[in-house]
C-alpha cells in the first residue's frame, strides 16, 4: 500500500476549541447541553437578516466560484479594488492557502507565539522549517519585537506569522509595533501574514490596509467569529493583486458555498448592529474578568472578547467544569498548560460560569 508523504505521516495536528462531538456522543450528551466558553465567537448570534437570507439560498445551484458580489462589498468596505480581496472558507483556509502558495520544502517560517497552532501545521505540511519565538509570561505575553526583528534580519524567513490581536493572550499590538516588524520583513524579503481575525472585538482597532501597499503584508480577516457564522466558515484575505491572485490559484473551487456568501452579504448590510454587539461584548468581558478576579484567580488583561485565567492545570480545570456542562479552553496546546482561555458570553451565562468556578474547586496550584 502506498504511504503518504513523510511530512503528512509525521504531522502533529493542532487542538481547537468547541465541543468534542465524538466524546459527547459516547457519553450520550447533546451539544446543546454544553455552555461553551472555549470559543471566541459573538454570543449574540447572527442578525435576523442573515437567517432570512439563508432561508432563501438555492442549494441546488452551484455558488459563484469567485464570490464576486461578496468580494465587491468587502472591497468597498476597505477602500480596495475587488482584485485585492479573496473570500475564503474561514481564516483557517486562508492560512493553509498562504503556506501552499508561498512555501517550498526547507523554507524558513517564523511564528510569533504563543498563538494559533494552524500556522505551524500549515507550514510543516509544506515541509518548511518552523521557528517559534514565544512571548514570556513575565512580560504579560508581550512579544519581544526586537528579537523578532533580529531573527527576520538574520534568517530571512519566507513567512512571518503574527496574530493581532493574539489568540490566546488577547495582546493587541499597535500600528507602530507592526510597522517595525513589517520594516524588518521588507529588508529581508519576507512576507508578513497579519492574522486579524479578532480585530473587530477590540475597542479601537487600527487600519492595517495601508500597509498592504508595501507588497510584504497579507491581512487575514474572519467573519466567522465577529459575525457569528462559525457553522458556515467565512473569512477573507486583503493583499496586493499579485498576492491575492497567487492564493486564488491555490484555492480549491467553490470554497465559499452559497449559504456563506448569502450570509456574509446580509451581515455586511447590518454592520452597525454588529458593531453594537462588539461594544457590548467588550464591556461584558471586563465585567467577567473582574468577577473571576474576585474569586482569587489571576486573569490577564485583554484587548478583545477572551482572556487567560491561571488555574495551575488547564486540563484538570476543563474536566472539572465539563462535569457541570461548562466548557473552557485548556491552553496546553498553546504551550500554556497552567492556563485556561475563556470566551465571554451573555450575562446570565457568565454568571453561571462564575458560580461553577466558585463551587468546583478548579485552582490546582
Amino acid at each position: 500500500m502506498p504511504l503518504p508523504r513523510n511530512t503528512v505521516r509525521e504531522l502533529v495536528s493542532d487542538q481547537h476549541g468547541g465541543p468534542d462531538y465524538r466524546r459527547l456522543r459516547a457519553e450520550g450528551i447533546s451539544p446543546e447541553e454544553i455552555l461553551d466558553f472555549s470559543v471566541n465567537s459573538n454570543p449574540f448570534g447572527p442578525h435576523r437578516a442573515v437567517r432570512e437570507a439563508l432561508a432563501g439560498v438555492n442549494i441546488s445551484r452551484y455558488p459563484d466560484p469567485e464570490a464576486g458580489l461578496l468580494r465587491e462589498h468587502l472591497a468597498a468596505l476597505h477602500g480596495l479594488p475587488p482584485a485585492q480581496v479573496l473570500a475564503t472558507n474561514g481564516t483557517a483556509q486562508a492560512i493553509w492557502l498562504v503556506a501552499l502558495a508561498y512555501l517550498d520544502p526547507g523554507d524558513v517560517a517564523l511564528v510569533v507565539g504563543p498563538t494559533f497552532g494552524e500556522y505551524r501545521v500549515a507550514c510543516q505540511l509544506m515541509a518548511a522549517q518552523v521557528h517559534i519565538l514565544a512571548a514570556q509570561e513575565d512580560r504579560a505575553f508581550q512579544p519581544d519585537l526586537e528579537a523578532v526583528a533580529d531573527f527576520i534580519r538574520a534568517r530571512r524567513p519566507r513567512l512571518v506569522w503574527l496574530c493581532n490581536p493574539n489568540n490566546p493572550t488577547g495582546v493587541y499590538l499597535g500600528q507602530e509595533a507592526v510597522r517595525a516588524v513589517l520594516a524588518a520583513c521588507e529588508g529581508a524579503g519576507s512576507l508578513l501574514v497579519l492574522d486579524e481575525a479578532y480585530r473587530n472585538f477590540a475597542d479601537s482597532p487600527w487600519d492595517s490596509v495601508p500597509l498592504i501597499e508595501s507588497g510584504h503584508l497579507l491581512a487575514l480577516r474572519s467573519m466567522t467569529k465577529d459575525f457569528a457564522l462559525a457553522g458556515l466558515r467565512l473569512g477573507y484575505v486583503l493583499g496586493t493583486g499579485e498576492a491575492v491572485q497567487a492564493l486564488r490559484r491555490a484555492q480549491p473551487p467553490w470554497s465559499v458555498n452559497a449559504a456563506a456568501q448569502a450570509a456574509g452579504l446580509a451581515a455586511l448590510d447590518h454592520l452597525e448592529a454588529y458593531r453594537e454587539t462588539w461594544r457590548t461584548l467588550r464591556r461584558l468581558t471586563e465585567s467577567l474578568r473582574a468577577a473571576i478576579g474576585e474569586l482569587g484567580m489571576v486573569t490577564l488583561p485583554t484587548a478583545v472578547n477572551f482572556f487567560l485565567v491561571r488555574t495551575g492545570d488547564g486540563d484538570r480545570t476543563r474536566e472539572a467544569l465539563l462535569e457541570r456542562r461548562i466548557q473552557v479552553r485548556s491552553c496546553r496546546s498553546f504551550g500554556l498548560p497552567a492556563y485556561i482561555r475563556i470566551g465571554t458570553r451573555l450575562p446570565e451565562e457568565n454568571a453561571r460560569l462564575v458560580e461553577a468556578l466558585l463551587c468546583s474547586g478548579v485552582i490546582f496550584g
